[in-house]
């Protein structure tokens, strides 16, 4: 009897051994912490640490992170616009597999396929608590949205902070107005004749299923948010429980400024400066709680928005010359370096070795699987992901990354979530080129290559002048190109696992604290706004 014991002990004993494997061989078996911080709009080169030499100062707590922890120098957007590189950061899957390929609307009926799995709830079934901070842009209508898709707390905006009209706006070219004063409600989804500006719906702000302030307060929104997120840290440090806290941060993508910073040419700058400052405020925060249990993950999800000029970030020296000398955009939207080449620290105390840097060529699709990976969990088997595990490039100073990675089409020439741009190594070769606007207005005619554009990286980080199609090097480079990107376009088109977003809309779906009144206005009175449960919007966001 003692001897069956004693081997059913053993038995449970190898078993929990092996359960624990995958997060023991990255450093003991407490399931880490995550926070993940996705800035909107932000250039590589709005990180001080990576331009050390204009002797900036935007970005002191940033920069005080990479010190303690590692920069990674090529690190990429998944996509060059909002909605598909969320998708794919929380999918670790390619727009063209998780259905995600261009941004939805404030009247999207729907969002990120609900046949796609999310990290946090592959996390949250894992006993971690999930909660989520700042912009969503998968959906905000029923099971669209953040709590029905993994996450257990949810604040912030549904979608982009532009997309809905407030009372003091921020600044925009073109300068959009306040909400307008009262008219029918059927107009209300209607752009203003200025261009992109949302005048007839209120911005809402969402804590979980309920609106809480429409049109909300831009200015107070990042004291919100520094609130919200260390209150989260703390609380499950008190509760013992591994949590993920998504933190998205749409400072860049509509600037704010103090009445102090209003010169228009430091509007950017204070907007930045802030972001860095609730950066600082959640490190802390961390730092004092569980933070040597901690992985911090500060990323973006795409470059500047060229087209907004002085409300714009900086790509660094990754110009696209090329296309720039034939007139067109080549950050945001584009396959450019400066649409998708974005600024990323991984901060981990005792962890990730201290001021280090990678030049690992990395994606955003790599959250999903490296942080799986370090919290021990195996995704599901019935799909296939483009993400790679990057546990060994943060913590033991591996520099191998991906030995292809594809760049779709975000909005500029082509179809949407084409993979037009392919990287390899030093290389990188266009298919197509053009279609995005520039400052000034200025597009660039769309231009198809059979005979690829391609760049070495290595002499050529402006990518101003490709390889002569003559050469050997060329040639070699063009061939294994092209037979990789159809291989993975093969790939993709006999995924049985592959999804479909549905993009319809309507102009119920937007989110309407109360119709009756202008612009969905709340009484600011009511620490909720309560909804007419008769109204399809206000039924569908719980």
């Amino acid at each position: 009897m003692a001897v069956g014991f004693t081997l059913f002990l053993l038995s449970g004993m190898l078993m929990c051994g092996l359960l624990l494997h995958k997060v023991s061989q990255h450093g003991g078996s407490k399931k880490p912490n995550f926070i993940v911080i996705l800035a909107d709009d932000i250039g590589w080169g709005d990180l001080d640490a990576n331009q050390p030499d204009e002797k900036r100062n935007n970005t002191p707590h940033l920069n005080l992170m990479a010190e303690q922890g590692q920069r990674l120098t090529d690190f990429h957007s998944p996509a060059s616009t909002c909605s598909p590189s969320r998708a794919a950061i929380l999918t670790g899957r390619y727009g063209l597999r998780n259905g995600v390929i261009h941004n939805f609307a404030v009247s999207s009926l729907a969002g990120l396929p609900l046949s796609e799995v999310t990290l946090p709830q592959l996390l949250q079934k894992e006993g971690y608590y999930t909660a989520m901070i700042g912009k969503w842009h998968l959906g905000h209508n029923g099971p669209y949205a953040p709590t029905n898709r993994g996450f257990d707390y949810y604040l912030g905006i549904p979608y982009s902070n532009d997309m809905g009209c407030t009372d003091i706006p921020g600044y925009n070219l073109p300068q959009c107005p306040p909400c307008e004063s009262p008219e029918p409600h059927v107009t209300r989804l209607k752009r203003s004749a200025r261009g992109g500006c949302y005048s007839k719906v209120g911005l809402p702000l969402i804590e979980n299923s309920s609106i809480v302030q429409q049109p909300l307060d831009l200015w107070t929104l990042t004291e919100r948010y520094k609130s919200a997120a260390t209150r989260i840290i703390r609380s499950a440090r008190e509760r013992g429980q591994p949590y993920l806290l998504y933190l998205a941060l749409a400072h860049m993508h509509v600037p704010l400024a103090p009445p102090l910073h209003s010169d228009e040419g430091r509007v950017y700058a204070a907007s930045l400066q802030e972001m860095d400052r609730l950066v600082g405020a959640v490190k802390s925060a961390s730092d004092h709680t569980d933070g040597d249990n901690t992985l911090i993950w500060f990323t973006g999800d795409n470059g500047p928005w060229e087209q907004k000029c002085q409300y714009a970030g900086s790509v660094g020296p990754f110009m696209g010359k090329w296309q720039t000398s034939r007139g067109g955009g080549s950050a945001k939207r584009t396959t450019w370096e400066g649409g998708h080449r974005v600024p990323t620290v991984a901060y981990w105390p005792g962890r990730i070795p201290a001021n280090t840097s990678s030049s690992a060529l990395l994606s955003g699709m790599d959250v999903f699987p490296t942080l799986l990976s370090l919290a021990g969990v195996t995704p599901p088997s019935d799909r296939r992901y483009d993400g790679i595990d990057a546990a060994d490039v943060l913590l033991h100073g591996e520099q191998t990354g991906h030995e292809f990675l594809f760049h779709p089409n975000s909005g500029a020439a082509g179809e949407f979530g084409d993979l037009q741009t392919v990287r390899s190594g030093k290389h990188k070769a266009f298919f197509i080129t053009g279609a995005a606007e520039a400052c000034g207005g200025a597009t660039g005619r769309e231009q198809r290559h059979d005979a690829p554009l391609i760049f070495d990286l290595e002499v050529d980080e402006s990518e101003e002048t490709p390889l002569d199609t003559e050469t050997l090097e060329y040639q070699a480079v063009a061939q294994r190109m092209a037979r990789r990107r159809e291989e993975l376009l093969w790939d993709i088109a006999n995924d049985k696992s592959v999804s479909a977003a549905d993009y319809s809309t309507d102009a119920s779906a937007a989110p309407c604290c109360d119709p009756e009144h202008t612009v969905c206005r709340c009484d600011p009175e009511h620490t909720v706004c309560r909804c007419d449960p008769e109204h399809t919007v206000c039924h569908t966001l719980s």
